[in-house]
C-alpha cells in the first residue's frame, strides 16, 4: 500500500482571494504562516467574501519580498505588507465572531474599492487580536484561527476531489480543480474521504487533529478563472455528501499545541494516521 503523503500547502493571503501553492511552510499559533491575516470588509467592517462578489476569485496573489502583490484580472496591481503591527484600530466581523484589525490605507483601499465597485477595505489580523475557534469542537482553549472560516486548517485528499470529479463526468459535467475548495493541505495516498476518519495524524513531526468536517457553500460553485458562478460541484456533492441540510467535503483540523511540533512542513513529507473513528 502506498504512503500517504502531503501532495500540495495551500495559503490564502487575503481571504477569498486566490491562493498560492508553496513548497513549504512555516505553522504558526493561527495556522499557517500569512494564511489568511488579510481581509477585506464593507464599510460597517463586515467581511466580504466570493459568496457575494465572485469576481475576487480573480484576484491573483503573489508573495514578493516582504510584500503580498495583488492583480486583477486587468493586470492592475496593489501591494500589502506581509504584516503590521500599528495603525488605526477598527473592530470587524467575521461570521459571529468579532475582531480587533488594523485598516490599511486609502491607496490599497481605493483599488480594491473600484475593483468591486463598492466602498471596502483592507483590514489585518495583529498577533494581539485573539480570534478563538469554536470551543465546541476545539481541543484546547489555546486553539486560536485567522480571519478563515473557522478553523486553522483544511484537509482534503485527492482520491476525495477524484471521487467527485467522476461523478461530475458521469452527468456530463466538467470536473473541478482543488482550488474550489480552498485547503491548506492536500495529501495524497488514501481512498476517498478517509480524511473524514482521521481523528490524530501527523505530517513530519507535527501532530494534527480533524474536529469537525467542513460544510460547503455557494463559494465551492464560483470558476477561479471566470468568477462566474455555477451549480456545481455544490449540486453533486448535495446528493451523495449530505449530512442534514449541508453537504461536506473536507475535515478542518486544529495542531496538537501540546505536542513537540518543529511547526515546519514540506510538501511530499509523510502522513502517518492515527486514531480513526
Amino acid at each position: 500500500m502506498s504512503p500517504v503523503i502531503l501532495k500540495q500547502i495551500f495559503i490564502y493571503p487575503v481571504k477569498s482571494l486566490a491562493g498560492i501553492s508553496l513548497e513549504s511552510a512555516t505553522i504558526t499559533p493561527l495556522g499557517l504562516e500569512y494564511d489568511r491575516r488579510w481581509m477585506i470588509v464593507d464599510s460597517q467592517g463586515r467581511f466580504i467574501t466570493q459568496r457575494l462578489y465572485p469576481q475576487l476569485a480573480q484576484i491573483r496573489t503573489a508573495i514578493e519580498a516582504d510584500f503580498i502583490v495583488l492583480t486583477a484580472p486587468d493586470d492592475t496591481t496593489t501591494r500589502l505588507p506581509l504584516g503590521i503591527d500599528n495603525g488605526p484600530i477598527i473592530s470587524t466581523q467575521v461570521w459571529r465572531d468579532t475582531v480587533d484589525a488594523i485598516v490599511m490605507t486609502q491607496v490599497q483601499n481605493a483599488w480594491i474599492s473600484q475593483y468591486l465597485g463598492c466602498e471596502c477595505r483592507f483590514v489585518y489580523m495583529p498577533d494581539n487580536s485573539v480570534r478563538q475557534v469554536d470551543q465546541e469542537y476545539a481541543c484546547s482553549d489555546s486553539d486560536r484561527v485567522s480571519f478563515a472560516d473557522g478553523f486553522p486548517f483544511l484537509l482534503i485528499s485527492q482520491a476525495s476531489l477524484d471521487e467527485l470529479n467522476l461523478r461530475l463526468l458521469a452527468k456530463n459535467e466538467a470536473p473541478v480543480p482543488i482550488q474550489r475548495f480552498r485547503p491548506n493541505l492536500f495529501v495524497q495516498g488514501c481512498e476517498a474521504f478517509a480524511e473524514d476518519n482521521w481523528q490524530s495524524f501527523s505530517i513530519g513531526e507535527n501532530l494534527f487533529h480533524g474536529v469537525k468536517p467542513c460544510s460547503r457553500c455557494v463559494m465551492t460553485t464560483v470558476d477561479p478563472l471566470s468568477g462566474k458562478k455555477g451549480r456545481e460541484p455544490l449540486e453533486t456533492l448535495l446528493q451523495f455528501r449530505k449530512r442534514g441540510k449541508q453537504a461536506y467535503f473536507g475535515q478542518n483540523v486544529v495542531l496538537d499545541l501540546d505536542y513537540a511540533n518543529t511547526l515546519v512542513l514540506h510538501a511530499g513529507e509523510q502522513v502517518h494516521v492515527g486514531d480513526s473513528a
